[in-house]
């Protein structure tokens, strides 16, 4: 079964096996080794139930077409982008679905180098290869020789190029919680402590890798309440010093300060920007428009320079490779970096957040209350709706008023508040942000575009 609706703007994702089954995998496998001309590839999953029959299927189809695979196993995605880029392959994919539910599954591909790709960039050719083998009944005729299959353990090499962005001396003693949810970062993270001698104490939740994610709701996804309000409150019952979070996956890494607050990736990026521009003093830095006040200012009081990006995973790498930048923020906890290949990466910011606090000798809190002071913000609404774009099109015109940007949706911004309203790119939702000078301007401003919503949401 393959469903043309699991590829995504840059993956391929959906239901096993109703969407998604061993021989959609194989065709799959077969049609991107055909679109990237692959001699050599790296195969890795993450630690759902489906993966282990669908990595299998893929890993048959590639043999039997005469493609060698180098297999990884059960990773975390940046180390899956490590391999790809150091590894001698033509590129690779991991079956993954990210942090949706255990009955999920996909591929997230890459070419040689860990270059990502996307539905404009080789994707839209590898769903049409593998539809229409679908519907010959099976591949062409290979008569060559068979591939050759390898396994290859990275975790050590992986631990080693982590702890190569920070100076491991200046890490400092902290308490840790470290909620994996319940896939790799966390088994990660204590081969890095390891391999680093670093004086860091972890407490672990959700450590173990879990296929069927025992988590709050059933969703390995550290921006849902009941997750991170969890994670917040065993940071406070610990008295750890910091929290940190991860999807099922790995690539996205999330905060919380030893009071229990957590951090979107918006004040993350700001506060993780004083690394960066220390090492590469006035650097270009990579947002995406969602929240832009407290990245914008703070980067600009460290001699840094911003440019505004459409939100992704290969969008944003592209951004940075056009405007030369060091580092890549999201919102949404993704964190780029030029040296990891412009790839998001779960690790190097945690460490170099540590990095920040040993250096600077300060808790995590005393970065954050500034920001919390000055720069008020609604969090992500989602926004279930029938045509997200028809309705930010219909939404547009009653802000005439304010300046707005259309890089990402549509972001409007007045003296005292902002927002961005924007179609989700892997989820059929409208996602809406606003941030503001003071609580009051926030609530005002949050209500007048829910209610602009609401009158032209009905008609689409």
């Amino acid at each position: 079964m393959l469903d043309p609706a699991i590829f995504k703007s840059y993956d391929a994702r959906g239901l096993y096996p109703s969407q998604l089954d061993e021989a959609g995998a194989a065709a799959i496998a077969r049609a991107f080794a055909a679109v990237v001309q692959a001699k050599t590839l790296v195969v890795a999953r993450d630690v759902r139930a489906s993966g282990g029959k669908l990595a299998a299927a893929a890993t048959e189809a590639l043999l039997a077409a005469g493609v060698n695979v180098l297999d990884i196993g059960v990773v975390s995605t940046d180390m899956f982008y490590f391999a790809a880029a150091t590894l001698p392959v033509d590129g690779g994919f991991t079956i993954s679905a990210s942090h949706n539910p255990k009955d999920w599954n996909g591929f997230n591909f890459c070419r040689r180098g860990a270059q990502p790709l996307a539905l404009d960039s080789g994707l839209i050719a590898v769903r049409d290869r593998a539809l229409a083998e679908i519907q010959a009944g099976g591949p062409a005729a290979y008569t060559g020789p068979r591939g050759r299959r390898e396994e290859r353990d990275l975790w050590d090499e992986f631990a080693d190029y982590v702890l190569s962005y920070v100076d491991t001396a200046l890490i400092p003693k902290v308490r840790l919680v470290a909620d994996g949810n319940c896939g790799m970062q966390v088994k990660v993270l204590q081969r890095v402590v390891a391999r680093g001698r670093l004086p860091i104490e972890i407490i672990a939740r959700h450590g173990e890798p879990d296929g069927t994610f025992p988590v709050p709701g059933g969703v390995p996804n550290p921006l849902l309440p009941e997750n991170h309000d969890e994670l917040c409150a065993a940071v406070r019952n610990e008295k750890a010093d910091l929290g940190a979070a991860w999807d099922a996956d790995g690539d996205r890494c999330f905060f919380v300060d030893g009071t229990g607050y957590f951090l979107s990736g918006y004040f993350a990026t700001a506060i993780l920007a004083r690394s960066v521009l220390r090492r590469t003093p006035g650097a270009t830095i990579v947002i995406d428009p969602r929240s832009i006040w407290a990245t914008q200012e703070t980067i600009a009081e460290l001699g840094g320079k911003t440019v505004l990006s459409r939100a992704g995973m290969t969008i944003i790498p592209d951004k940075m490779r056009e405007s030369g930048a060091e580092f890549g923020g999201e919102m949404s906890a993704h964190f780029y970096f030029r040296r990891n290949w412009f790839r998001d990466n779960g690790m190097i910011p945690l460490l170099i957040l540590l990095e920040l606090l040993g250096r600077e000798q300060k808790t995590l809190e005393e970065f954050v209350r500034p920001l919390r002071a000055k720069y008020f913000v609604s969090g992500e609404i989602n926004f279930e709706v029938a045509d997200p774009k028809a309705v930010v099109a219909a939404v547009t015109p009653r802000f005439g008023d304010a300046a707005q940007d259309f890089t990402d949706g549509l972001s409007a911004a007045y003296s005292d508040w902002r927002f961005n309203l924007r179609p989700s790119n892997t989820e059929p939702l409208l996602r809406l942000n606003v941030e503001a000078r003071s609580e009051a301007a926030l609530r005002a401003g949050q209500s007048r575009v829910e209610q602009a919503i609401a009158a032209t949401a009905g008609s689409h």
